[in-house]
């Protein structure tokens, strides 16, 4: 789902990031209390843990590949709103640094994925979760269900961003400018791959760590529901160390990342141009705004992450985790000067209030 450079108008480009800059200024006021908190290693662990889980391409059967977000984890876990900061950041090191997605497409990713993604999971699971213990099997399977339905309804907002493209930026003899697909190519392609492939693999992640906090560690899913009661049992019980755990298993996946290099062919919508199949939609030239716009960020540090180089793949994980996790701290302390809210101490012994 990230869309390059060229596949949208700078009409558009810039549509959304009108949209996005207040939504952006929202996510800093709601995550106030988390940016004073000792929580502010979770939401940097988050963002890392969405980079490195998008770096791994499923194959889908039609020979294109996909891939999960983990944004409705970091949503469930601790509300939509920093998960909003989480994944635009992971998505914004992913276009600068490696070329995956566009600087101009950024706030339509961003919106996709840091927007759509998690509040449709965060606002399924909520609603399935009402008058429940934290420990309830119903919220491993709110998970999932939210999970699956905010990405596919993410793909989905992608595929429509891509269909209206030909109809509103064409030449006067309809030829289209920028991304040449329409709503019936689009729609189609896009679906597939996440309703039968990315959303389930994308639930079932997120359910899964769920279902393990509920043993592990508890109160690390009240973080976002304070209104739920712990139970005696559950106060006694010693938790696992979530940042030991989610460091152990951000290396394990940097380590493993290059097999997302395993999976063939490219994500739908993803091609360069000399690599678009022009004679299926009906064009003679790659579209005149897409040539002219590809390629507009050139200074990526390893593109592609690596174009193939397993080590390079790796050492884009390693590379992409550190610089995530330091630019949420920055952007946390930024969020914290700016709103000029001194620390409390009441701050550091309340659970944040619900996104």
């Amino acid at each position: 789902m990230h869309i390059p450079d060229g596949y949208l108008s700078p009409q558009t480009s810039a549509v959304f990031g009108l949209a996005m800059l207040p939504l952006w200024w929202q996510s800093a006021a709601r995550v106030k209390k988390v940016v004073k908190s000792r929580y502010v290693p979770l939401v940097a662990l988050g963002a890392a843990f969405s980079f490195v889980i998008m770096m791994f391409n499923i194959p889908i059967p039609d020979g294109t590949t996909a891939h999960a977000v983990g944004g409705g984890l970091i949503a469930i876990l601790l509300g939509p709103w920093a998960a909003c900061i989480a994944v635009s950041i992971a998505l914004l090191i992913q276009a600068l640094f490696f070329g995956d997605g566009g600087i101009l497409a950024f706030p339509a990713n961003a919106f996709n994925m840091a927007v759509v993604l998690p509040f449709v999971s965060y606002g399924i699971y909520r609603l399935l979760t009402r008058n429940t213990a934290l420990t309830s099997p119903r919220r491993m399977w709110a998970a999932i269900v939210g999970a699956y339905a905010g990405l596919n309804l993410s793909a989905l907002a992608t595929a429509i961003e891509f269909g209206i493209q030909p109809d509103l930026f064409h030449k006067a003899d309809g030829t289209p400018l920028y991304a040449p697909f329409h709503l019936s190519q689009a729609i189609p392609a896009m679906m597939l791959a996440h309703l039968l492939i990315a959303g389930v693999v994308e639930g079932v992640l997120t359910g899964g760590v769920v279902a393990y906090l509920q043993r592990a560690n508890v109160p690390l899913l009240r973080i976002n529901a304070p209104e739920v009661p712990l139970t005696q049992a559950e106060v006694q019980r010693r938790p696992v160390s979530p940042v030991r755990a989610a460091l152990v298993t951000l290396g394990i996946m940097a380590v493993i990342s290059p097999l997302g290099l395993l999976a063939p062919g490219g994500a739908f919508g993803e091609d360069a141009p000399q690599d678009l199949d022009l004679g299926r939609y009906g064009l003679s030239a790659v579209p005149e705004g897409l040539a002219k716009y590809t390629g507009f960020w050139g200074r990526t540090l390893l593109p592609d992450y690596g174009g193939g180089s397993w080590w390079q793949y790796v050492l884009s994980a390693v590379i992409g985790i550190a610089v995530v996790v330091a630019l949420v701290f920055g952007v946390t302390w930024l969020i914290g000067r700016l709103r000029g809210g001194e620390r409390e101490a009441a701050d550091l012994d309340a659970p944040p209030v619900r996104s």
